[in-house]
């Protein structure tokens, strides 16, 4: 099972989830407009579509279904909320950033919402505005329970689920402005999904590994296990007197064998496609578009 936010051919945005072949809408049966309103409906949501899918089940209810080829799936979370990200995660791309010693604390930096972007949607390339479109393969984190101050012994209780972002970067934009946040928030460069997998079906995330490829050629390939902060310091550093709401997404940093590590710097070109893949979650894949707007 993932929770998925799609298209029918009916033209109607809807949410729900996927299991199996089918995609199954909850939106009207439960009556939230969205997946982040749900999430931040709280448990008693929650608990309410437990037994409305046990009902399904026992053949009490039925729900609308599609085949996966009768639907375009969306980003499966549009949130009001800047996206939360961690640079320099990982100690190799640490290093093939600029050497040194790696940071003593997250390097915690934010992209806009408005970056967001749907699986198989093309990537503006933002020819006249960047000359350095990179690529950023990362596992993110949907917190499903708002908290502040938590310990670090409860942090995965906050875990809603988990689900794939490419952190489109804009190099040189990234160096003009000092800070990260506008070389990395140029509209579509937050591709999303393609699902978010329930955190009761990934019982230990450090086995999961992050796999980027670009036209079918393997540039990243890191282990969870490697981050230098785990999920749970991530959350529990992060919630230090402040607020983390529901739906907020955190994505957890990139391993090495970004575009900008290569020398000469192999960055992104128009009509490139780039796949990020997490066994257990799914495959992210955009292509860069071959014209500005495409």
């Amino acid at each position: 099972m993932a929770w998925a936010t799609f298209l029918t051919p009916d033209g109607a945005l809807r949410w729900g989830f996927r299991s199996g072949d089918r995609y199954v809408a909850l939106d009207e049966a439960l009556g939230f407009a969205s997946l982040h309103a749900f999430i931040a409906a709280g448990e008693a949501a929650w608990r309410a579509a437990e037994a409305i899918l046990k009902a399904a089940e026992a053949g009490r209810l039925k729900l609308p279904a599609y085949a996966p080829d009768e639907v375009t799936l969306d980003v499966p979370l549009r949130t009001p909320y800047p996206i939360v990200c961690v640079g320099k995660n990982y100690a190799d791309h640490a290093q093939e950033m600029g050497g040194g010693e790696p940071p003593s604390a997250p390097v915690f930096f934010t992209k806009a919402p408005t970056a967001l972007l749907p699986p198989e949607a093309a990537i503006d390339p933002h020819v006249g505005v960047t000359e350095a479109l990179d690529y950023e393969g990362e596992l993110a984190v949907v917190i499903g329970k708002s908290g502040r101050d938590i310990p670090p012994e409860r942090a995965l209780e906050h875990v809603f689920g988990y689900t794939i972002l490419n952190d489109v970067t804009a190099r040189d934009l990234q160096k003009k402005h000092v800070q990260y946040f506008k070389g990395k928030s140029l509209d579509t460069f937050a591709p999303l999904g393609p699902e978010i997998v329930p955190r009761a079906a990934i019982p230990d995330p450090r086995a999961l590994v992050v796999r980027t490829t670009v036209n079918g050629e393997l540039r990243q390939n890191g282990s969870v296990r490697d981050l230098l902060w785990p999920i749970e310091a991530l959350i529990a550093e992060l919630s230090r007197g402040m607020t983390l709401p529901a739906g907020l997404i955190l994505a957890t940093g990139t391993p090495s064998g970004v575009g900008a590590g290569f020398s000469p710097p192999r960055f992104l070109k128009p009509g490139d496609e780039v796949v990020v893949e997490i066994d257990g979650i799914g495959r992210l894949k955009n292509r860069v578009a071959a014209r500005p707007g495409a």
